[in-house]
């Protein structure tokens, strides 16, 4: 991992839904995720600021 992050997901209910899909989840998986929630919001961060805006919208994820 890059760095430590905050957790942007609730762990227990990520674990949940993917065990309700038939599937085991490692502990690291958890950390991969938050990551990639980062890394969808700094793109659509950077997509709102290149639009001249300062609201966050649907379309910019």
């Amino acid at each position: 991992m890059a760095e430590d992050r905050e957790t942007l997901i609730v762990a227990s209910k990520t674990k949940a839904f993917i065990k309700s899909q038939g599937c085991m989840v490692s502990g690291d998986a958890i950390d991969e995720i938050n990551n990639k929630v980062y890394e969808l919001l700094e793109n659509a961060v950077k997509r709102t600021k290149e639009n001249k805006r300062s609201t966050l919208r649907p379309h910019d994820l």
